[in-house]
C-alpha cells in the first residue's frame, strides 16, 4: 500500500504526528485510525463477495483486480494467442534507426573518413558539408511551396 514512502518520508510523517497530536493522544489517533482502515477492508470485502454472489457461479473465478487496465493488459500480454512476443521481440529500434540514418546520409551499413564520419559512427561536426552539386539538387515544385 505505502511503496513508495522512504524512511526520511516516514519519519517526517511521524515526527508531525507527535508534533500535531502530541505524545499523549498520539497512540488514541493511531487506533482509531487502524480501526478505521480494518472497517473499510471489511466494507470492501463484504461489498466483493455480495458482487460474487450475485454474478453467480459462472463468475466464480472472477478477480477483481483484472478491472485494472494494467493487470488486464499484462495477462492478455502473457496470454499471447496474437503472438506479439514474437513481433516485440522481433523488432529491434535502434537498428531500425541506423538503417533509416544510412539511408538519409546515402551510406552504407560501414561508415567511412571519407564521409565525414569518424569511428563509432559518429558525425565529425568540425568539417564543413560537402557542397551538393548543380545535378544532385532534387526538382524545384512551384507547387509544393
Amino acid at each position: 500500500m505505502f511503496n513508495d514512502i522512504g524512511p526520511l518520508e516516514l519519519v517526517t510523517i511521524i515526527v508531525l504526528a507527535v508534533l500535531v497530536f502530541g505524545p499523549d493522544k498520539l497512540p488514541k489517533v493511531i487506533q482509531d485510525v487502524m480501526r478505521t482502515i480494518r472497517k473499510i477492508r471489511e466494507f470492501s470485502e463484504s461489498a466483493k463477495q455480495d458482487i460474487r454472489e450475485e454474478l453467480g457461479p459462472e463468475f466464480k473465478d472472477f478477480d477483481f483486480e483484472d478491472l485494472n487496465p494494467k493487470t488486464f493488459l499484462r495477462k492478455q500480454l502473457d496470454n499471447d494467442e496474437l503472438g506479439l512476443k514474437e513481433i516485440r521481440n522481433g523488432f529491434d529500434l535502434k537498428k531500425e534507426m541506423a538503417e533509416v540514418t544510412d539511408a538519409v546520409h546515402s551510406r552504407d551499413s560501414d561508415p567511412s573518413p571519407a564521409s565525414g564520419t569518424s569511428g563509432g559512427g559518429r558525425i565529425d561536426m568540425t568539417k564543413k558539408p560537402e557542397e551538393p552539386g548543380q545535378d544532385d539538387r532534387p526538382p524545384f515544385d512551384a507547387d509544393a511551396t
